[in-house]
Parts: structure tokens; C-alpha cells; sequence
């Protein structure tokens, strides 16, 4: 039992750190096209089609960023703090950076293999060239410019 608990943990992590920017930018669209209204986590959470807790978890992160604001109880939600065209693509990647979706390396390789003994070397070298390539194609998108394409 104990072994399926770990495998599907593992599973949802690796799912998670492949959607959380995804994730955010669906939350800050639906709040963005819902300018001045409190938008509960619930019906955020059934546009994405994940969990309300996760939707929360998200939004904290969105408030301690400044971006967002949110408000207790039946009449309560979210609602952005800042206008849209401040936020970049960009800097919602870096809000999930920590994810290191390309990261990932084999902790334990062959040193006596030629490719072995450098690998993990020269995948940092790619990984940081990865993330320069994707950040300077977000840093000129701003999220009013994404929302615009559901008008």
C-alpha cells in the first residue's frame, strides 16, 4: 500500500510542476477578464478542472507576489491587484521557477563512462540555456496581451 502512496505522490508532483504556470496563467486570465468582481476559488477550480485547495494554494502565491487580493467568506473571492499589461509572462514563469521542470538530472551516473562522467555538466549548460531562451520570449508578452486572445 504504502508503495502505491509514494508512486502516485511522485506522479502528482511531476504533473504539478508541468502545470503550475499553466495553472497560473488560467487563474490571473479568469481574473483578468473579471476586472473589479470577486471570483470565488471554487468556480476558478471548475474552469481548470483541478481541486479548489490547489486553486488556493496558487492564489496565496499570486497575493504574496502582489498581484492578487482576496477576500473571506459567501460574498469574498479574488480579484487582480495590478492592471494586467504589468504582469509579464515572464515574471509568472519565474513565480514558478522553483519547479525546475528541466532540472531533473541522474543523480548517479558512471564516472568511468566517457558521456557519464560529463553529462550532468553539460545538461546544466543546456537547462540554463533553455530557461534564458524561454524567459526572453515571455519577458515580451504581458498577460493583458494573452487575454486579449479571448475577447
Amino acid at each position: 500500500m504504502m508503495f502505491v502512496t509514494i508512486k502516485i505522490y511522485f506522479y502528482l508532483c511531476t504533473v504539478m510542476n508541468n502545470t503550475r504556470f499553466a495553472t497560473l496563467i488560467h487563474i490571473l486570465t479568469i481574473l483578468a477578464k473579471n476586472p473589479g468582481q470577486w471570483v470565488s476559488s471554487d468556480w476558478i477550480a471548475q474552469s481548470i478542472y483541478i481541486n479548489p485547495v490547489i486553486v488556493r494554494k496558487e492564489l496565496s502565491v499570486l497575493q504574496e507576489m502582489g498581484w492578487v487580493i482576496s477576500k473571506k467568506g459567501k460574498e469574498g473571492g479574488s480579484m487582480l491587484d495590478v492592471s494586467s499589461c504589468e504582469i509579464s509572462l515572464a515574471d509568472i514563469y519565474k513565480a514558478v521557477k522553483n519547479s525546475n521542470i528541466l532540472r531533473k538530472k541522474n543523480p548517479c551516473t558512471n564516472t568511468a563512462c566517457s558521456i557519464g562522467k560529463k553529462i550532468n555538466k553539460e545538461l546544466e549548460s543546456l537547462f540554463a540555456e533553455t530557461d534564458d531562451i524561454v524567459f526572453d520570449a515571455l519577458q515580451h508578452r504581458t498577460l493583458r496581451s494573452f487575454v486579449e486572445q479571448f475577447d
